[in-house]
């Protein structure tokens, strides 16, 4: 299955940037061997409306041209499920196994995720109540996805 990661801004260079490629270089590296191929980071530049509804609008327009037919949509916004890591993997397992070819997970704008989104979404995930940057929600992500490699490969990383 193709993991995809669409975010709306642009990660600039520095540390947090550094350490989001370390992590996703680990699962384009781990991820084959579980079924899982990284296909990448689309960059969408944030909405220019003046009203956060017609920003969201505006971006989640934007996320919805990259979704093919039967691509799986998972949404990281502070409102979403809280899962563990074990339930992370489990579920990335399970649209695999279930036959998706494709996942799209989306980092919203400042202004979070349409609605029109939240319909289509196939999961909506918390990495928990706090608000973080989103250099961070990229360095979170990138660790959370090799990390689920990892599980679903049995290796130990996990485990430390």
């Amino acid at each position: 299955m193709k993991i995809t990661v669409h975010a709306v801004g642009r990660m600039k260079a520095g540390p947090e940037k550094q350490l989001a490629d370390r992590y996703f270089e680990r699962f384009t590296r781990s991820g084959p061997a579980v079924g899982l191929e990284f296909a990448g980071i689309v960059e969408i530049a944030e909405g220019r409306a003046q009203a956060a509804n017609e920003r969201r609008r505006e971006e989640g327009q934007k996320l919805q041209t990259h979704l093919q037919p039967g691509t799986a949509l998972m949404l990281l916004d502070e409102r979403g499920k809280n899962l563990s890591s074990e339930d992370f993997a489990g579920r990335i397992g399970s649209l695999r196994d279930g036959g998706r070819k494709a996942l799209v997970i989306a980092i919203g704008g400042a202004d979070g995720h349409d609605q029109s989104l939240r319909d289509l979404a196939d999961l909506t995930v918390s990495l928990g109540a706090l608000t973080w940057p989103h250099q961070l929600v990229r360095v979170m992500l990138g660790e959370q996805l090799y990390r689920a490699a990892t599980i679903l490969s049995g290796h130990p990383y996990h485990r430390s």
